[in-house]
């Protein structure tokens, strides 16, 4: 299966709403973070991460999107393997909310994992973002350098620019698709991620 939407944002900027409003719109998997534990993934990205780009295809075969972390880190490649597909960059109103959340939720829970999971997360941040991520101003600059990169690399064309507060029209404009009539979902809210968790430990 091709990619239609190729997630450019990085976690904690609307990719779990993203990641069930894509399924509900193309009637196919979407390639999360979640599907990354549910399919216990970890290996085949740190294999990734260590030149075994054949992988990055093969974990996303069966999905006609990728969103959030690890797979956006990896957005240059898998948009030039599927020029169909549009590129979507989801970002937050500024760094400082998006650190706030990452920080409130994802940060504290990878510093948690071990194993294959913690070496991943480990090599993914210091490969592709910043291995300093709970220094905020470090964090935050990554993040304000990863949009840019994107901004200035990707085919303005195919790029769409979104934050969740945007909703379902833009995306199904740029899909050619119609506006569902149900309500954009809002997922994994800070205290929906901290129940979870909580529920888990």
């Amino acid at each position: 299966m091709s990619l239609r939407v190729v997630g450019a944002g990085l976690g904690r900027t609307g990719t779990n709403s993203l990641m069930v409003a894509l399924e509900q719109l193309l009637g196919a998997p979407c390639y999360h973070m979640y599907q990354c534990f549910v399919r216990d993934d970890a290996q085949k990205w740190l294999d990734i991460g260590r030149g075994d780009k054949a992988l990055l295809h093969e974990v996303v075969a069966d999905c006609a999107a990728a969103v959030d972390w690890p797979a956006s880190a990896y957005w240059e490649e898998l948009a030039a393997a599927n020029p169909d597909a549009i590129i979507l960059l989801s970002t937050r109103t500024s760094g400082e909310a998006w650190f706030k959340s990452a920080n409130d939720t994802i940060f504290p829970a990878m510093s948690r994992a071990d194993g294959p999971w913690r070496e991943m997360v480990d090599e993914l941040f210091a490969n592709t973002f910043t291995p300093d991520v709970l220094d905020k101003d470090k964090a935050i600059a990554a993040y304000d350098a990863h949009n840019a990169h994107v901004r200035a690399i990707a085919d303005p064309k195919r790029l769409l620019d979104w934050q969740a507060s945007d909703g379902w029209e833009p995306i199904c404009a740029a899909l050619g698709l119609p506006v569902p009539d149900n309500e954009f979902p809002h997922t994994n809210s800070t205290e929906d991620f901290l129940n979870r968790r909580f529920e888990a430990d």
